[in-house]
Formats: structure tokens, C-alpha cells, sequence
């Protein structure tokens, strides 16, 4: 009979959905530590490495590469090197490097907004609150 029950169709019960299921999110480490500072968090989120030890490059060679992209008017490798270069700069607390950054990030590609440029200097102490807490050397 298994032969001729594949062709049979089979009547199946309707599940019910579940229902007042709550599905528990897990804030990651960085949404743990800006809780209280919605604002902050966005700013970080996309542009802050979480570990920039990884990264294969330093500060200063990918703001000189940036810089020879911008001249030879390749748009994207420039503002992708400013960005490489302004999360290091998180990483390294220069805030002033991190306005310069990502300023050019913005000029070069005004449909871009950046919200650390709102404020910096909190959003770089946060970004070291996390470094000291999950980047143990």
C-alpha cells in the first residue's frame, strides 16, 4: 500500500500558530554597553571594528591610501579607505583623525551620512569602554 499512498493525496492538519510567543533577541556586546544612548549605538554600529587587531593595515598607510585613490578619482576605494581609517582612529581615541575621516567619507559620497560626526567624542569613549572590556591584550 506505500506504493499507491504517494499517489493518494493526504489530508494534513493545519497547525495553529503560536501564539504570545515572545522571541528573545541577545543584544550583542556593543548594544549591551550603549543601552541607555540609542544614538550612539547607530553611530557605531557600521563603522566601528570590534576588533581592529585583525585588521592588516595601519592608520596612517590607509589614510595614504585613501588619499591616492581620491587623486586617480576612484570614489569607492577612497571613501572605503577613509572608512578603514576612521575605525582605526576609534580604535587608536583620535577623535580629531575620526572628524577628518569620515568627513571625507561624507564629502565624497553626500547620499552617506555618518553619525558619529554628530558626536564624536562620545562615540569614541564608548567604542573604548567596549575595547577595555572585550579586547583583553
Amino acid at each position: 500500500m506505500g506504493l499507491l499512498d504517494r499517489f493518494r493525496k493526504k489530508k494534513r492538519k493545519k497547525e495553529k500558530p503560536l501564539e504570545n510567543v515572545e522571541t528573545t533577541k541577545s543584544l550583542t556586546e556593543l548594544e549591551q554597553l550603549c543601552q541607555d544612548d540609542r544614538e550612539t549605538y547607530e553611530a557605531l554600529a557600521n563603522i566601528m571594528f570590534l576588533d581592529p587587531r585583525k585588521i592588516g593595515v595601519s592608520m596612517k598607510d590607509a589614510a595614504e591610501k585613501a588619499r591616492e585613490s581620491e587623486k586617480a578619482k576612484d570614489h569607492v576605494g577612497a571613501k572605503t579607505w577613509y572608512r578603514i581609517a576612521g575605525g582605526l582612529a576609534i580604535y587608536e581615541r583620535d577623535v580629531a583623525k575620526v572628524k577628518e575621516y569620515f568627513s571625507r567619507c561624507e564629502k565624497i559620497s553626500p547620499e552617506a551620512k555618518y553619525l558619529i560626526l554628530k558626536n564624536p567624542e562620545k562615540a569614541v569613549a564608548k567604542a573604548q569602554e567596549y575595547y577595555k572590556k572585550y579586547l583583553q591584550t
